[in-house]
């Protein structure tokens, strides 16, 4: 149904656009995701969700517990609508309940700190399995209780006299050198046939005015 519903969408925009969807899926992985833990400087929550579009990170898991995590579109420039965007905001205690979904899925956990005893950048392991690169506040960085249940610690070298770089930097850095890394490994980072249609189905109700209510009439013509 999902690859007669692609068809179906692909007809309210231009071939080219879509030849665009199907080059950039192919790029697409969730093999590295990223979690954001009570981000809330509109200025560099936003350039996160950018940097991981334009490296091919799909899915990315915001966590509010404090602080409403609030995207800036100048900043931003769209991205958010081409990324699955997974909101933590309903328990007591979220950042335990993105870790525990994310380690079901089969993600280790991994705290972006230079506080810890971590692993240098460049040593990261990738071979290891899939992972979801945790990122804090510019202030506090990740709470002890994210710490606490990380599986491993990762870390930016350092040369100056600044601690660190801030949120958004950080993650630009991190996410560009392993995503290479990453490609030019023998792991199999793609997306599947199923997953690969989900997003093309939700980039292509983005791209259309309307698009919910238009998917939700082709499909009760088929009573689904």
């Amino acid at each position: 149904m999902n690859e007669k519903l692609i068809q179906f969408l692909k007809g309210f925009i231009t071939e080219k656009r879509f030849n665009l969807f199907n080059q950039l899926i192919n790029n697409r992985t969730k093999y590295i995701t990223v979690a954001l833990e009570d981000i809330y400087q509109p200025h560099n929550a936003s350039a996160v969700l950018r940097s991981c579009d334009c490296f091919g990170i799909q899915n990315v898991h915001i966590i509010e517990d404090k602080n409403k995590y609030i995207i800036n579109p100048d900043v931003a420039l769209g991205s958010s609508k081409w990324l699955t965007l997974k909101k933590h905001n309903n328990t007591d205690n979220n950042t335990l309940t993105a870790i525990n979904t994310l380690k079901k899925d089969g993600y280790r956990i991994i705290a972006t700190t230079p506080h810890s005893n971590t692993t240098d950048l460049e040593n990261f392991n990738l071979e290891n399995g899939k992972i979801a690169l945790f990122f804090g506040t510019e202030l506090k960085g990740l709470s002890k209780q994210m710490l606490d249940n990380a599986d491993e610690f990762l870390k930016i070298p350092m040369y100056g006299f600044t601690e660190s770089f801030n949120i958004s930097v950080s993650a630009a850095i991190i996410l560009h050198h392993l995503t290479y890394k990453l490609r030019n490994s023998e792991i199999n980072w793609n997306l599947n046939e199923e997953e690969k249609n989900e997003i093309l189905i939700s980039w292509l109700k983005s791209s259309i005015k309307n698009g919910d209510q238009i998917e939700k009439d082709f499909l009760n013509k088929f009573n689904v």
